[in-house]
């Protein structure tokens, strides 16, 4: 085990590493403490998102647990949970998404192959972040030094089970420029990816951490000078300052241009699942149902708590809605949505899964996983994870993520209290 590099201020750092190390031990009190401690609700942290403040709420008339007892001819216990689930055309065996990591530092080096790799053997998809090929390059077999986007790649088929997974990979505005999508087409390497169904290409059109902007890393002076030809550099830390401020341009999108994007990624690239991007943007609902419309296979919301390497301070404060309200104003689902935003643990991920997401991904949290222990971090949280999803679903007296709905969420914001949906969703297409 390698010693700890990140940090995550503002982010449950800690509870992410006990978890990285414990596993599923970490879901639960101290056992040591069992028989001479009385247990109770920790205090309410001070501040909180919307989508922390709401409670999940079971019933009391559980007719659903009868059909499974039913079903089972015995009572139903939480292990009966079936969690996997359809993650944008792909199969997955839980309702989990590796989030994108790009070209920064922290996501582009050896612990976003090690993630990679734990992704895989998880059974679920990894999204690897725009600008990978115009900063570090694209070096095909063969070649001396392999880009960075394709050790991710390697390390992820080397450790795929078959029929379950997929990789998505991100195009902004430089990666389009760099046909990066027309790379991974025709390059051999993908070949295993697309006769199995399991590639997509995802148009990211904004991120949580940077609504409205694109994206933004920190390169020192020579590498500044050899970006200028694809990336704006600024001087913003001072002309004797050893450090840039190298900027991605967000691209321009209008309803007409998102759905000519989304013909354009059917129509040239059949074989690989269409993905969008959005940042939470107040018209959010507008544009997942012009996206769905379109034929995209996934909409993945960016709620503005989630992480990034490197943004301006007033964007990660200020800017860019809460995911619990953009997925409100996305309401019931016109197909597969996924989301992203500080999730870590289970009462998170059930109460977007209850709003309308199939699945949740891991960012920061990831990362920080894989800081603590590179070999299986990642797969402990994850198993954690797992776990409290399947108590609370249960709890909530049904058996799969899919069937839990608003009803099940009870918020004490009025302006953000859930409204209900109808008893059926449309949800990630198989």
């Amino acid at each position: 085990m390698t010693a700890a590099a990140l940090t995550a201020p503002g982010f449950p750092e800690d509870a992410v590493r006990a978890r990285a190390r414990h596993g599923t031990a970490a879901v639960f009190p101290d056992p040591a403490a069992y028989g001479g401690r009385l247990f109770g609700p920790a205090p309410a942290p001070a501040g909180g998102d919307a989508l922390d403040r709401m409670r999940i709420v079971p019933p009391v008339f559980m007719p659903r647990r009868l059909e499974k007892l039913i079903d089972l001819a015995r009572e139903p216990e939480f292990g009966d949970v079936d969690l996997t689930t359809r993650v944008g055309g792909f199969s997955a065996r839980l309702p989990l998404y590796l989030s994108a990591f790009g070209s920064t530092r922290a996501g582009s080096g050896d612990l976003a192959v090690h993630a990679s790799r734990q992704a895989a053997r998880l059974g679920i998809p990894m999204v690897i972040g725009e600008n990978m090929v115009p900063v570090h390059g694209y070096r095909r077999s063969g070649d001396a030094t392999r880009s960075a986007l394709l050790a991710r790649v390697e390390a992820y088929l080397e450790a795929a089970p078959d029929g379950v997974g997929g990789i998505v990979v991100q195009q902004s505005t430089e990666d389009a420029d760099s046909e990066v999508w027309n790379l991974l087409y025709s390059d051999p390497a993908f070949r295993p990816l697309l006769e199995s169904g399991r590639l997509a290409f995802e148009l990211k059109t904004g991120q949580g951490a940077k609504p409205g902007l694109g994206g933004m890393t920190v390169v020192g002076r020579a590498e500044a000078e050899q970006l200028a030809r694809r990336f704006t550099v600024r001087e913003v830390f001072g002309e004797a300052a050893p450090h840039r401020l190298r900027c991605a341009t967000p691209g321009t999108f209008t309803e007409e241009i998102l759905r000519q994007q989304l013909r354009f990624m059917r129509n040239n690239f059949p074989k690989a699942r269409t993905w969008v991007k959005f940042h939470p943007g107040r018209d959010i609902g507008h544009a997942a149902r012009t996206a769905w419309a379109a034929g995209a296979d996934a909409v993945t919301v960016d709620g503005a708590e989630g992480g990034t390497g490197w943004a301006p301070g007033v964007f990660l404060d200020h800017v860019g809605l809460p995911l619990a309200e953009a997925l409100r104003r996305v309401g019931r689902p016109d197909g597969c949505l996924l989301a992203t935003g500080g999730v870590w643990e289970g009462g998170r991920a059930v109460r977007a899964l209850a709003l309308g997401a199939t699945a949740v991904g891991l960012g920061r949290a990831a990362l920080v996983a894989v800081d603590e222990d590179p070999e299986h971090g990642l797969e402990r949280l994850a198993d954690a994870l797992a776990l409290e999803l399947r108590l609370l679903v249960s709890a909530l007296g049904t058996y799969t993520p899919a069937a839990l709905t608003p009803e099940d969420l009870w918020s004490p914001d009025q302006d953000t209290a859930p409204a209900p949906w109808p008893a059926t969703t449309a949800g990630c297409p198989s």
